[in-house]
């Protein structure tokens, strides 16, 4: 996949589809009928934001890396949202019907973990990267007539 990559885009899908689980969630359906599909989703999700997380790290010429950075660490965390739900006492997908549901549920969230720390250690935040004004003292100074 050398295609230059939609950042935006794949996050807003990542997200519809991280939405469209947590209201599979919410409704009273046949947890059978849909089980498969959304591990896959699940799955899918996960892959791709190891895609992600991995061009990001890559790539250090974005030009709003530190947006970059807070969309793809949003969509993290609306995905932690999403296995913490699941991996909840009141999830459509329980451990006695569903025993390999806590397994599955706790390495997406130690992927997610890794990939969070990867994307914070990559980037220096604006306010942390400007350690030195711009203008010293004495130029701002020299410029207001102050001096």
């Amino acid at each position: 996949m050398n295609k230059r990559i939609n950042f935006e885009d794949t996050l807003f899908i990542l997200n519809v589809r991280i939405r469209m689980i947590r209201d599979l969630m919410q409704l009273d359906t046949d947890a059978d009928v849909f089980y498969r599909q959304t591990m896959d989703d699940l799955e899918f999700i996960n892959s791709i934001l190891n895609m992600l997380a991995e061009k990001f790290v890559a790539n250090l010429k974005f030009l709003d890396r530190e947006a970059e950075a807070d969309n793809i660490l949003d969509t993290e965390w609306q995905y932690g949202q999403l296995l913490n739900e699941i991996s909840g006492n009141s999830s459509l997908f329980t451990p006695n019907l569903f025993p390999e549901v806590p397994v599955l549920v706790a390495r997406l969230k130690t992927d997610s973990q890794k990939r969070k720390k990867l994307i914070e250690n990559s980037y220096v935040p604006s306010e942390q990267s400007i350690s030195e004004p711009v203008v010293s003292h004495a130029e701002l100074n020299g410029l207001l007539g102050s001096a």
